[in-house]
């Protein structure tokens, strides 16, 4: 698998995402998936606000469905996300605050649909990423926010490990595995690369995708006593 950066021009709020991606992707291959960060959606979005007295606070309290106060941020619970301060941004963001991106997974069915008539090809992949922390891990990795053409879940269940023993319960995150690996090459500060293309990775490709696949309710997640405890 390659995963390949793409340096652009400076993108601005309200600018029509799908030219500037024809801009400044490569020729796209069969199998390709064209990664966006999620900044970049959201400004396209217009989903950037005044960040004024008491304005990142309170636009926390919009867009979350659960705040948990931190000594560092707010622990916020936003589409199906644990994440903090409801995934709202300042870095990058010229003063302003740039919230999360509406519809992820449906910009990423029609940036794909778009993308495969432009190039004329029939498998593509769209995946729109952000970064995320893990408990107890130090630094932040990629995650999907949503992607359309491939599917984002491996489920190994019923299958057989190398000395036959049956497996119970792994399945493997695609989408997130490959969020991760675009982000790592992507940058978090000033390298000016909301784009990727990943070639060659070992996905199955698909026309529809389920956009709760990899969702789970909060009460069945490993780590919801940690959360109950806060109460």
């Amino acid at each position: 698998m390659h995963v390949k950066p793409i340096r652009t021009a400076l993108f601005r709020p309200k600018q029509s995402l799908e030219p500037f991606l024809v801009d400044h992707l490569p020729r796209l291959h069969e199998k390709d998936v064209v990664v966006v960060t999620s900044k970049i959606v959201a400004l396209a979005q217009g989903r950037v606000v005044p960040n004024g007295a008491g304005a990142k606070e309170e636009w926390i309290r919009r867009e979350s469905e659960r705040v948990i106060s931190t000594p560092w941020c707010a622990l916020t619970l936003k589409d199906s996300h644990w994440c903090p301060n409801a995934g709202i941004d300042e870095s990058n963001a010229d003063g302003s605050l740039i919230l999360w991106p509406r519809d992820p997974f449906g910009v990423a069915r029609r940036l794909r649909r778009k993308l495969m008539r432009h190039y004329r090809i029939q498998h593509l992949g769209v995946l729109i990423t952000d970064s995320r922390i893990f408990p107890l891990r130090v630094g932040v990795t990629g995650v999907a926010l949503g992607y359309a053409g491939f599917h984002g879940l491996r489920d190994y269940r019923g299958t057989l490990d190398l000395f036959g023993r049956a497996l119970m319960m792994t399945q493997t995150n695609i989408a997130d595995a490959l969020a991760t690996a675009a982000v790592l090459v992507m940058g978090e500060g000033e390298e000016q690369t909301p784009l990727a293309v990943i070639r060659r990775a070992p996905i199955e490709f698909c026309n529809k995708v389920d956009p709760s696949e990899l969702r789970m309710d909060p009460q069945q997640d490993l780590f919801a006593p940690v959360f109950r405890a806060d109460k």
